[in-house]
């Protein structure tokens, strides 16, 4: 029964070692940010030298428009350099820019506004700590506005969109 006792402790050391960044890395792992976040992400080639800089795919919406999973590294100019962690924390778990613009719900903030405090802190610790990479991402694009990117993925409406009730 000790060695029982020793090995939960053992985990529990571990677990506690973790830094923020490598938590924040292992959540952006499991929830695909590089999907939608990295070039080629969307093509099965993610482009590892511009890892989370912004995708070249459009996610089309036909109430909303076409969005393209923007730069998430620290670049000041093209990235989230100019964000503080709260800013992260709150386009993540709220769904809204530091501009005050609302992020459509192909970003899954809605399901991200379910993260604990720790861990939606940690996930913009990780995104802080990327080399920056300079990708000024267009759009997003009006319902009617052509998009510049060479491939849109079209995704259905969501209830709130088709006017039925969320569920909860």
């Amino acid at each position: 029964m000790r060695w029982i006792a020793a090995a939960i402790l053992v985990c529990a050391s571990a677990a506690s070692a973790e830094t923020p960044v490598e938590r924040g890395q292992y959540l952006a792992t499991i929830s695909g940010c590089k999907d939608c976040h990295t070039p080629g992400g969307m093509l099965g080639q993610p482009d590892v030298k511009r890892w989370l800089g912004g995708s070249d795919v459009g996610f089309g919406d036909p109430a909303s428009g076409v969005w393209i999973g923007g730069n998430l590294t620290p670049d000041k100019e093209t990235g989230l350099g100019k964000w503080t962690t709260d800013q992260i924390v709150a386009a993540l778990t709220k769904g809204v820019r530091p501009d005050g613009r609302k992020l459509s719900e192909i970003m899954p903030w809605p399901a991200l506004s379910h993260l604990s405090p720790d861990d939606a802190r940690a996930i913009a610790a990780y995104l802080q700590s990327l080399p920056p990479v300079h990708n000024a991402v267009p759009g997003p694009f009006k319902v009617g506005q052509t998009p510049s990117v060479p491939y849109v993925s079209v995704v259905m409406p969501t209830a709130q969109y088709m006017g039925l009730p969320r569920p909860k």
